[in-house]
């Protein structure tokens, strides 16, 4: 056996010294270099792979002479899963699924893998016990399925396993639980979570079996681990949403194999997580009473059209100093659109309490919702109600003018499929547009005053 050496490195990034520093020269981070433990011996590309067998050399080809095929993919019975992955799951692919505690990061990939009723699936599991899968998959299926358990850590055992069974999609539960014997640290460390993922890549690429890695993520959100745990893998998927809210949404931040502007939306019931096929119908509410503050405008979710709701309460504030509060909303942006409706509209905002709050329990970004969000606001202000059948799409500059949004074609087509009548957009927005209305009608303004009182006088 082979002295074993000690090493150093950044809880951060990974990079690794032979001596301790106070700052990391990669990512410049403070006191984050931890002493570890590291052996040479073996290489761990020969603990799982067959010796007997010879590699064959690979040689340098000309582009001209490389041949491609499409690659048939394991098509999932979840529509947002496989639209995320860029069309479903691709043979040989390291797939990284992160998430905050408890947000359903295990139950979307136990739902996924018993879902595929042909492929052998083997679900390695280091935190939870072989019966809590078990009641967990009582809860989302009852039918019979081949998948496999398998309640183990060490990743020399894992790859006996693999071997002998042979699975066609790997699921590991979690990264930060496994570790390797070519590594005295403990699960968890940075070398740990590198020499696994480096196993695992090995073995999905040479074998062409497609791996499920779920990771932790930190305070600050980000994946636990060196960052070059998301280098090496295909796909970063990150599970985001309140675990008090029902509803998650799927995003994908690094995809070899497909767009990263995709997302999934799902709704977390009792009998597991169901994808929501047509988001705007949850975003917008359903009231008996129509009710002022309230506006409807126009979202770009990655490639897909949403229509959203946004509420507003506008009061007489009681304190010395009024409050501006944001669910789910910029509160910068908050205080520059009420800038503009004070200097340019001459509203009278600065001794008023300000709530905004959007519906559904999701996180916008979108400028084209500048528009939307102040209406929402006047109207609150003014206490006159805004026609449900009226929706916006137009960014709001500094000097109260509406400036254009992007494919504003697809979100006038998602709102005429709703059945909304009329839409206002911005007049620059004309000269880009190809979109021929059916039953919508498109309305366009030069200013955030001229939509004010167009609206109001309709009423």
């Amino acid at each position: 056996m082979a002295k074993a050496k000690t090493s150093f490195f950044c809880q951060s990034c990974g990079h690794s010294t032979p001596k301790w520093l106070g700052k990391c020269p990669s990512c410049e981070e403070w006191n984050t270099f931890v002493e570890e433990l590291i052996e040479t011996n073996t290489h761990p590309a020969e603990v799982w792979k067959d010796k007997s067998r010879t590699k064959s050399q690979v040689k340098p080809k000309l582009l001209a002479e490389v041949t491609f095929e499409n690659t048939p993919k394991l098509i999932c019975s979840d529509p947002e899963f496989n639209r995320v992955l860029g069309g479903g799951i691709v043979p040989g692919s390291l797939v990284l699924i992160g998430g905050e505690p408890g947000i359903g990061k295990s139950t979307l990939l136990l739902q996924v893998a018993l879902s595929l009723q042909g492929p052998k699936v083997l679900y390695v599991t280091g935190e939870e016990s072989e019966q809590q899968i078990k009641l967990r998959a009582d809860r989302l299926s009852t039918k019979p399925t081949n998948l496999y358990i398998l309640t183990e850590t060490n990743t020399q055992q894992i790859f006996k396993h693999l071997i002998e069974l042979e699975p066609d999609l790997i699921i590991i539960d979690s990264i930060q639980t496994l570790y390797s014997d070519q590594i005295e640290s403990g699960p968890g460390s940075v070398s740990q979570i590198r020499e696994c993922a480096l196993e695992l890549m090995r073995f999905a690429k040479e074998s062409a079996t497609p791996i499920f890695l779920v990771g932790h993520i930190t305070k600050e959100g980000s994946i636990a681990g060196p960052k070059v745990l998301e280098h090496l893998v295909d796909t970063v998927l990150q599970f985001e949403g309140d675990r008090h809210l029902i509803y998650r949404i799927l995003r994908t931040t690094k995809n070899r194999f497909g767009s990263t502007s995709e997302l999934g939306i799902y709704e977390m019931l009792g009998s597991g997580l169901r994808p929501v096929t047509n988001p705007s119908e949850i975003l917008l509410s359903q009231r008996d009473e129509a009710s002022s503050g309230i506006a409807i405008g126009t979202l770009l979710e990655g490639n897909r059209p949403l229509l959203v709701e946004i509420q507003s309460l506008v009061t007489t504030s009681n304190y010395g100093m009024a409050q501006r509060t944001a669910t789910g909303y910029d509160s910068k942006r908050l205080n520059m659109l009420l800038a503009v409706l004070e200097k340019r509209g001459g509203y009278k905002l600065g001794t008023q309490d300000v709530f905004l709050n959007i519906t559904g329990g999701i996180r916008v970004d979108d400028p084209a919702l500048d528009l939307a969000t102040c209406m929402s606001i006047v109207s609150s202000y003014e206490d006159k109600i805004i026609d449900s059948s009226i929706c916006f799409a137009a960014e709001v500059g500094l000097g109260g003018e509406l400036r254009s949004v992007t494919r504003i074609d697809q979100r006038i087509a998602e709102a005429e499929k709703l059945g909304f009548k009329q839409i206002w957009i911005s007049k620059y927005n004309l000269k880009g547009l190809n979109y021929k209305p059916k039953e919508i009608k498109i309305q366009t303004a030069a200013t955030l005053l001229d939509v004010i009182m167009n609206i109001w006088r309709q009423k």
